[in-house]
């Protein structure tokens, strides 16, 4: 992985830990981690988040762990480890060995639990959801305690092992730490450190029925993993105060730090998991791998590599704050990616026959064609010509219109690769559509023959009717036209997504080379943009995604 030269280095995170090792503040290699709850897929965001922790260990020769936050079972499931897993190795960030489980620490955070109680900090809270709402006070006004704060030590204990041994329902009560109720911080008026829930865990089974807060299990399991600094994205930010407090009543000894970073958003897509698991749930796309959503199983579908995708993130930058960033970088970095490394093939995406009519019948040659302009180690395929060919609809007009350089009534064009034709005789249907054109070929303007006689403004390409394969092609937008859309609590998610996001077109064909593509292969399709083979693609017609258009409205735009 050679994108990180360059990086966002000489960030504030770097310049603590360059200091941190000069101070000699820990007597551990630097560790980071990646603590992602398995109760859902990877998004684009995931993506710059995992990238900054991975980057930070690698720069400093240290260790990068990967730690299922697995403390809610129920959300939590073995198929989202799985599927994270594999996008974590399928991005490039592999951490290896070191794949870690909250749950695995299940006895140390208990006991930790247990001895915040012993210093009478912490104890067992009877209050309902809703007194305890009341309790806490707004942003405006301070919090006032709990009529079960000043319990005793022995009663705290006693209530906490029987939520420990199941003998209360769920939700009945909880352990809060005893922290200040009138703080500014809203995180810090008494927080809830375990709640009971009875339910089996896809782990540890019915081995707990009390499981603990992510700000409270998240720096112990740091501290128990040795990770040294705690990079998170910027709404942690206002938690920092919580997690060192844990770690100094437990005298953690070296104790991690945590740091935040910026969150990162894209136009027209939603990266909210709450958002995204309601759009698969009422089935308004077609589940977490749909080529719209920016999860990472979508766009590795829709046909995003892994490299654009890191240097996507690389080009960002260090990110202090929420930022919102344009999907059309991320398509400029495919681009890049692609252009040098896949085939150029053609297709017809809205076909029109054209019968060349002085083309002896049943005859067909081979005609030798170059595999990537850009690449010539990529060589050279043969694609078949005949009598019968397709074009585009678009790259004809009866009566052309000023500037209009294809093929027209008595007008001459090149096909890609081949000759050039001319267009005799119009053809139409009872609704004065047309349906066939009647060219002529002059056979002495073969391409690569060196014929320079006369010269014609267009190229245009085309796909032979005897020879083309079937193809049908789904063509995306952005899921959403506006941003502000998707927080219009007044629509429906049916009325916020953009009706033009995905558009299926059935009657494509394709030059027969790419008849025994396999899932995930890319293509450039020539003059329409670069295409991926859908990953439920089977026999015919095949499914190809486009991932962008040719053009490229970010580098326009940036230079």
């Amino acid at each position: 992985m050679g994108e990180e030269n360059g990086l966002f280095f000489n960030n504030y995170i770097d310049k603590l830990m360059e200091e941190d090792i000069k101070n000699q503040a820990f007597k551990r290699e630097i560790c980071t981690r990646f603590p992602p709850e398995p109760n859902g897929y990877l998004h684009i965001g995931n993506a710059y988040a995992i990238n900054m922790n991975y980057m930070m260990a690698r720069k400093y020769n240290g260790k990068f762990n990967l730690r299922f936050d697995d403390t809610n079972p129920l959300k939590e499931d073995r198929e989202y480890v799985d599927a994270i897993l594999d996008d974590i190795e399928w991005l490039g960030y592999s951490p290896g060995k070191r794949i870690f489980y909250g749950s695995d620490y299940a006895n140390e955070i208990f006991n930790a639990a247990v001895a915040l109680i012993k210093k009478g900090q912490a104890y067992v809270c009877k209050l309902s959801t809703e007194e305890m709402t009341e309790y806490r006070g707004t942003i405006t006004e301070p919090g006032k305690n709990s009529p079960y704060r000043n319990q005793s030590i022995e009663e705290n204990l006693h209530l906490f092992y029987k939520m420990k041994n199941g003998e209360f329902p769920t939700g009945s009560m909880v352990l809060r730490a005893k922290l200040d109720m009138e703080s500014p911080n809203m995180n810090l008026r008494d927080p809830v450190l375990y709640r009971i829930i009875l339910a089996p865990h896809y782990r540890t089974g019915s081995d707990w029925c009390i499981y603990p807060m992510y700000d409270f299990a998240h720096p112990i399991q740091d501290a128990l993993e040795g990770v040294t600094h705690s990079l998170c994205s910027i709404e942690f930010k206002d938690h920092r105060p919580l997690y060192e407090w844990v770690l100094n009543q437990l005298d953690i000894k070296e104790p991690p730090k945590q740091r935040e970073f910026g969150r990162v958003n894209l136009t027209g897509v939603v990266t909210s998991k709450r958002y995204l698991r309601e759009l698969v749930a009422n089935h308004l796309v077609d589940g977490w791998d749909d080529p719209r959503l920016p999860t990472l199983r979508g766009l590795r579908r829709r046909g995003y590599t892994p490299a654009s995708i890191r240097s996507f993130v690389h080009e960002m930058g260090f990110i202090k704050h929420q930022s919102t960033v344009e999907f059309a970088m991320l398509d400029h970095f495919l681009r890049n990616d692609l252009k040098r490394k896949v085939k150029t093939v053609m297709a017809v995406l809205n076909p029109l026959k054209v019968t060349i009519t002085n083309y002896e019948e049943g005859k067909s040659e081979l005609l030798s064609m170059d595999n990537n302009t850009e690449n010539a180690s990529l060589g050279s395929r043969e694609v078949s010509f005949s009598r019968v060919i397709y074009i585009e609809k678009d790259d004809f007009m009866e009566v052309p219109v000023k500037g209009f350089k294809r093929l027209s009534l008595q007008s001459e064009v090149r096909l890609k690769g081949a000759y050039i034709i001319k267009c005799n005789e119009v053809i139409k249907n009872e609704a004065g559509e047309v349906i066939e054109l009647r060219c002529t070929y002059d056979p002495q303007t073969k391409s690569g023959t060196g014929f320079t006689g006369r010269k014609v403004k267009g190229i245009i390409h085309w796909v032979s009717a005897v020879h083309g394969v079937p193809a049908e092609i789904h063509l995306f937008d952005k899921l959403f036209e506006k941003e502000e859309i998707v927080r219009d609590n007044e629509k429906t998610w049916g009325e916020k997504i953009n009706p033009s996001s995905k558009v299926v077109l059935k009657d494509c064909i394709i030059e027969p080379s790419i008849k025994d593509v396999k899932a995930e292969e890319k293509f450039q399709f020539f003059r329409h943009g670069y295409f991926c083979v859908d990953k439920y693609s089977t026999g015919v017609p095949l499914i190809f995604n486009r991932i962008v258009p040719l053009k490229d409205s970010w580098k326009a735009k940036n230079g």
